[in-house]
């Protein structure tokens, strides 16, 4: 039997590409992409509201990056 495929909501698919843009700005600040991808999962509620309070990828990363 076949599984059903769950789709993301719009949403929770922005959320998603606006972490992807903010690993971006971590490695380039000088972070590993491991690092980055580890930061970003491990303070994922202090992200979601930086997504949510309006911050660029760009301005989330130097806020992680203080």
């Amino acid at each position: 039997m076949a599984k059903k495929k769950e789709e993301l909501d719009e949403e929770t698919l922005a959320l998603i590409h606006w972490c992807i843009e903010v690993e971006g700005f971590l490695v380039a600040g000088g972070a590993t992409l491991d690092q980055a991808q580890e930061h970003i999962e491990d303070e994922i509620e202090w992200f979601t509201d930086q997504f949510y309070d309006g911050l660029t990828p760009e301005e989330a990363a130097k806020e992680a990056l203080a």
